[in-house]
């Protein structure tokens, strides 16, 4: 009599006592052949996996009723079990609410095609790999894990979305907040340490004024309080040699990468257009700074992306592509493209030149000007970095400003208390 084929599908990031026991029960019904999701598959509804497929198929195929392991590439298990036509699926009951409710029917609709049934195991209550993993985050992280963070994003998901962060407190905004969403949930992937609101927060211009000694304090402040990556906004980078000892700090602090940008002389903000006299780098020799940068870091996890101001600076499209050509051939992980224009035109026109340079490098965008623009559709242009480059701070000060104007109408601050947190509430917002 031939022994029914069971599949179980898990994530196993990590394995709990929760996963051993579905396995045991399966093993009572057949062979169990685990379909393990890739990191590409999770990350489609949940946060990015703590260990990678590799490390997590290791661990389940040790497993002595595990028979083999086979990756199961999206949320939907139909792919796999049209391909295996098992007997029976296992899986624990949680999955009758929330976001696998459409997904444990279609594998009973699946099933139909030939005779094969579901058989659910009661949860084991008190552990999950999402509370597990919460558990972890809320030890930290090392500066090597979260070095490595935006790399793996990279590979794992379409888009990857950051939030501008310049102190601990918006750090742990967007290391923290989440929506219900009805694929899982959205939330920011990582950090963007911006030049012009780590300056503007100081009360001092956005022109290299903030030496990079300040602006090392001020992600050190954030990286204590957080766990996702961080990418920094390096400016000109400066000369090739104080490039280099930049790469150097970040990679120890576990900065995921920086971003240089294509322009020469003082720097001024990108989006005060000719408004100030800005030149942009030749390409020769910005091809060397990032030549320096690359040859600076210890390991390929940090990403050195070049920002283009050609159409910052009225250069037009093709110059754009010409750039981003060269500087891809001197090593740059990624490009930035840039734009002040309130629509998102040149940004798309500029996508579809770089698709069709056939490069696998990623393009990143920051909508800031062009702020309409969904995300989906940058998506579907190629993008695949969404930084949110300022949103942060210009959203805190006109808050301060109506307090602080409200308090000087009234002579009290009991008018401003419904634009302020509440105060209990800001006492117990740090765990102490």
């Amino acid at each position: 009599m031939t022994t029914p084929n069971v599949y179980v599908a898990m994530a196993a990031d990590p394995v709990h006592p929760g996963h051993i026991n579905v396995i045991s029960e399966a093993a009572k019904f057949g062979d169990v052949t685990v379909g393990l999701l890739t990191d590409e598959a999770i990350a489609s509804y949940k946060r990015l996996t703590y260990l990678t497929y590799d490390q997590r198929k290791a661990v389940v195929e040790s497993m002595r009723q595990v028979m083999r392991v086979i990756p199961q590439r999206t949320l939907d298990y139909t792919p796999n079990l049209r391909l295996l036509r098992p007997a029976i699926v296992v899986h624990g009951d949680d999955w009758r609410t929330g976001v696998q409710v459409r997904v444990r029917e279609r594998v009973i609709e699946t099933l139909r095609e030939w005779g094969g049934r579901l058989v659910e195991i009661p949860y084991t209550s008190g552990v999950s790999s999402t509370s597990l993993h919460q558990t972890l985050k809320s030890r930290g992280t090392t500066p090597e894990v979260r070095l490595r963070q935006l790399r793996r994003l990279l590979q794992t998901k379409p888009l990857v979305r950051l939030l501008e962060v310049h102190n601990g407190l918006t750090g742990l905004i967007a290391d923290r907040l989440r929506i219900d969403h009805e694929r899982g949930y959205h939330e920011f992937d990582g950090m963007w340490s911006s030049s012009f609101t780590d300056a503007t927060m100081r009360g001092k211009p956005d022109n290299e004024v903030v030496d990079f000694s300040a602006r090392i304090t001020q992600v050190n402040e954030v990286l204590e309080v957080t766990t996702k990556p961080i990418l920094f906004d390096a400016n000109t980078g400066g000369p090739p040699e104080h490039l280099a000892l930049t790469v150097r700090s970040l990679e120890r602090l576990g900065v995921s990468g920086l971003m240089i940008e294509d322009k020469v002389g003082l720097k001024h903000n990108s989006l005060l257009g000719s408004d100030y006299r800005q030149a942009q780098e030749s390409i020769e020799t910005f091809a060397l700074k990032i030549h320096a940068a690359t040859h600076a870091r210890l390991t390929q996890d940090f990403l050195v992306l070049a920002r283009i101001e050609s159409l910052i600076l009225g250069s037009g499209v093709d110059d754009a592509v010409e750039r981003a050509q060269a500087y891809i051939d001197a090593g740059a992980d990624g490009i930035m493209i840039h734009s002040r224009e309130r629509t998102a035109a040149e940004i798309l026109c500029f996508c579809e030149h770089y698709r069709r340079l056939g490069y696998s490098k990623p393009l990143i965008v920051a909508p800031s000007s062009y702020s309409s623009v969904h995300e989906r559709e940058l998506e579907s242009a190629g993008a695949r970095i969404v930084v949110y480059a300022n949103q942060m701070l210009r959203a805190a000060y006109p808050a301060m400003v109506r307090v602080a104007r409200s308090i000087l109408v009234h002579g009290r601050a009991f008018d401003c208390e419904s634009d302020c947190l509440p105060l209990d509430e800001a006492v117990r917002l740090i765990p102490t």
